[in-house]
């Protein structure tokens, strides 16, 4: 039959099942179980390798079949793994899922009240609020709050026993029906809290009811003698504050708008500064309270163990620290204050003495008296010890200093170009004449040409005597007088030895 494609196929009346073989790509269906078949793949000897099931009723769905709702095409809800089949919904079939893959999660969410949420049943943990708009747990407000229980303001307060009965005046103020008291000074401590004046037997507050916990409760009070603007928290502990069962013991807490200065305080508004007595020894320095021990209305004294003598006197002040004159202390001397006086620039002055001086002396053994004699001396200690006894005085120092001033004199009318000119000397030359034992009758003989101004010839006696290097000899007065002028003469030396 022209353009028919036939398949093989097994009749209705036949079993069920696949074909037993089947050609490559070759189709088969069976009318028996309404089953498509096809032969895959090639086993090499002209035969499929194996023959699958492509569609028909049992391998494949109908849509058009109605099923129950919440029914879905799966395998078996526990056990082993077999063939799925249609069946009821599970709660194992849904798979969890997070907010991210929920698109509208957070828009439904949002549309949700907190008053619609159930409550909570346990207690949550790990919230930190961190800004004016972040919900608080109780447990969170419970850890930060300063344990205070806020309570309506009272009206006073009282300040001794009362009669918790009728009208009365407490505190300086008159009290009328229904207003506020805080109760705090009952000689039966059970009876303090906030009561409500009435006309005749006193009512707890509703806020203090007895039975209730007084723990922290916190009240204002808005008037009174002595206790306005004050506020007062009952600070007996928790678990121990039953209204009307125990003791309740109330303490001021605040007191704005009350305080003053005290002694030694002055108070301008808010602040509070020190009030200081001028030149009491207190000051204040870069805003800091310091001590100044200068100043003159300072009273009392130091103890010795601080640092003081813990005495207004002197002989006061050495008893307490234990000075005796005479062994811990020196006693006046009447010499010791007169050698005071013997300052440089007084009557009886010491010598004003350099301090090489002074270190000449360390050691002599001289009197006071040869001490003044040599001022100005620069000798060695050992020099000094030989002035020791030396009774000379001032005076005759100057007598001697005269009389050499009159030989100066005569000497001064010697100078080179005069009549009696002595020979120009330089200062090596006048060196050579240091330490020689000449007399004058000897000086003129050798400087002044003798009795004979053009001798140039002397017998011995009339020869100079002079240290050749350490040997005596004689020289000739034209010999000396050529070599002091001339620095030189032939068969004459002088070394410059020691003079």
């Amino acid at each position: 039959m022209a353009n028919t494609i036939r398949l093989k196929k097994r009749v209705a009346g036949g079993s069920a099942g696949a074909p037993t073989t089947l050609a490559p790509s070759e189709p088969a269906f069976n009318e028996a179980d309404l089953k498509l078949y096809y032969g895959f793949g090639d086993n090499g000897s002209g035969e499929a390798s194996s023959i699958i099931t492509i569609g028909g009723s049992g391998a494949f769905f109908n849509k058009t079949d109605t099923k129950t709702a919440n029914t879905i095409l799966s395998g078996p809800t526990t056990g082993s793994a077999a063939a799925p089949t249609f069946r009821a919904l599970v709660a194992a079939d849904i798979p969890t899922l997070t907010a991210a893959k929920v698109s509208d999660f957070d828009t439904q969410v949002r549309t949700s009240r907190l008053d619609q949420m159930a409550a909570a049943t346990s207690v949550i943990s790990g919230i930190t609020p961190v800004s004016d708009a972040n919900f608080a747990t109780k447990g969170y407000v419970d850890s930060t709050s300063e344990g205070l229980d806020v309570k309506d303001s009272v009206k006073v307060a009282t300040t001794a026993n009362i009669t918790l009965s009728g009208t009365q005046t407490i505190d300086g103020v008159a009290i009328s029906a229904d207003e506020r008291v805080l109760c705090k000074d009952q000689s039966t401590a059970s009876q303090n809290g906030i009561y409500l004046c009435k006309a005749g037997s006193w009512a707890r507050a509703d806020d203090m009811a007895a039975g209730g916990d007084a723990a922290g409760a916190f009240t204002f009070v808005e008037q009174g003698s002595t206790l306005a603007d004050t506020g007062f928290v009952c600070s007996t502990n928790k678990g121990s504050a039953v209204v009307g069962t125990n003791n309740l013991a109330f303490t001021q807490f605040s007191s704005a708008g009350v305080t003053s200065a005290g002694d030694g305080l002055d108070r301008t508004g808010n602040v509070y500064s020190v009030d200081l007595k001028s030149n009491g020894g207190l000051v204040i320095e870069s805003t800091e309270i310091a001590v100044d021990l200068a100043a003159s209305s300072i009273t009392g004294t130091l103890a010795v163990g601080d640092g003081g003598t813990g005495a207004t006197s002197a002989s006061a002040a050495r008893t307490a620290l234990g000075l005796a004159i005479g062994t811990n202390v020196q006693a006046y001397d009447a010499d010791l204050a007169a050698l005071s006086g013997c300052q440089s620039g007084a009557a009886a002055a010491l010598a004003l003495l350099t301090s090489t001086e002074v270190g000449i002396l360390d050691g002599a053994t001289v009197t006071t008296t040869e001490l003044n004699l040599l001022d100005g001396v620069t000798s060695t200690t050992a020099e000094l010890n030989y002035v020791d006894g030396v009774t000379s005085n001032i005076q005759t120092q100057l007598d001697a200093k005269q009389a050499l001033d009159a030989d100066l004199t005569s000497l001064s009318s010697c100078q080179s170009g005069g009549a009696a000119a002595l020979a120009a000397l330089t200062s090596t030359e006048i060196e050579i004449l240091d330490g020689a034992t000449v007399t004058t009758a000897e000086l003129n003989t050798c400087c002044d040409g003798g009795t004979s101004a053009t001798s140039t010839t002397l017998a011995t006696a009339d020869r100079m005597v002079i240290n050749d290097n350490g040997t005596m000899v004689q020289v000739a007065l034209s010999d000396l007088v050529t070599f002091l002028e001339n620095g030189s003469t032939s068969g004459f030396e002088l070394d410059g030895g020691t003079y």
